[in-house]
């Protein structure tokens, strides 16, 4: 079940490109209808600007990311010897390349993986993280960020964060424009039903797009915690360790650090978003429900 879960994550990297592709050409289409008249031209400016993003992100996930998040790399084991040793047997369990390790100096307990694939990942987390979890909760951790690596969840999130990010660009640049007062002149065009129509239709999208985009991430995430759960007790044989981690994760206050981009990104919310109304805008499971599926591991 598990390694069939795994090449499942791998197909649906193809599919969220797709239907993340779709939705920066159908905003670029929207631009090139409001800002020049030609849907064509929107969705060349779409193609380049995506294809600019992908690059650098994909290429260069692991330092985009940790730099966002204030992160410090670890070279050797003496600099931070338990959690070193606690990701190098992690991932020998699981059967990776050690990823490179990273410290990011915030009071509140948390932790995240990412990288482009296993071969290219890396794994950050907090001071608090060191100091107020024992070995038993940190290796339920550790185990976590090692199962996102082992399940290909890294290059799902890369790419989800890649292309929004090419998304929350062209929406910026058609607010400037709009600001400055760009736009078609074509004032027949306007006039008519269905050019008045399509205007409609274009400025929703514009503005509409972050938000389709965000909720995809966001359900990405929620998906990928659940398995990077039951993937940390096949790793270390012990739900209660990873249990009690989530306890002291979700009872802490706030990250000082977290880059909101990256927040679906760690193991718990950072910013302790506590919204009841919908899950719709959740970056991450319920901790309770989380806690509730492993207790019954």
């Amino acid at each position: 079940m598990l390694y069939e879960q795994i090449a499942m994550n791998k197909r649906r990297t193809g599919y969220v490109m797709a239907g993340f592709t779709l939705l920066v050409v159908a905003l670029g289409a929207a631009l090139g209808d409001v800002f020049a008249g030609n849907w064509v031209t929107g969705c060349l400016w779409a193609v380049v600007v995506t294809a600019v993003y992908m690059v650098i992100m994909i290429s260069n996930s692991t330092d985009v990311v940790m730099s966002l998040n204030n992160a410090q790399e670890i070279k050797n084991e003496d600099q931070a010897p338990q959690l070193w040793h606690l990701i190098e047997d992690m991932a020998m369990v699981g059967q990776v390349p050690m990823p490179r390790v990273f410290i990011i100096d915030d009071a509140s307990p948390n932790a995240f993986a990412t990288g482009n694939n296993p071969e290219h990942s890396a794994v950050a987390v907090t001071t608090g993280l060191l100091t107020r979890l024992n070995r038993e909760e940190l290796e339920g951790v550790i185990g976590h960020e090692i199962s996102h690596v082992r399940n290909y969840d890294i290059r799902l999130q890369t790419i989800a964060l890649a292309l929004s990010a090419a998304i929350s660009f062209l929406v910026n640049l058609a607010s400037n424009l709009m600001w400055f007062g760009a736009g078609r002149r074509d004032d027949d065009d306007r006039d008519s039903a269905g050019g008045a129509l399509a205007m409609v239709v274009s400025i929703l999208l514009i503005f509409l797009a972050p938000l389709a985009a965000s909720i995809a991430q966001m359900a990405l995430s929620r998906n990928r915690e659940y398995l990077a759960d039951a993937s940390s007790v096949e790793l270390t044989r012990n739900p209660q360790g990873l249990i009690s981690a989530l306890e002291k994760i979700d009872n802490s206050e706030p990250m000082q650090e977290a880059d909101p981009s990256s927040a679906a990104m760690y193991i718990g919310d950072p910013f302790k978003n506590k919204r009841k109304m919908t899950d719709l805008f959740a970056t991450h499971p319920p901790i309770a429900d989380r806690i509730a599926r492993l207790e019954k591991m």
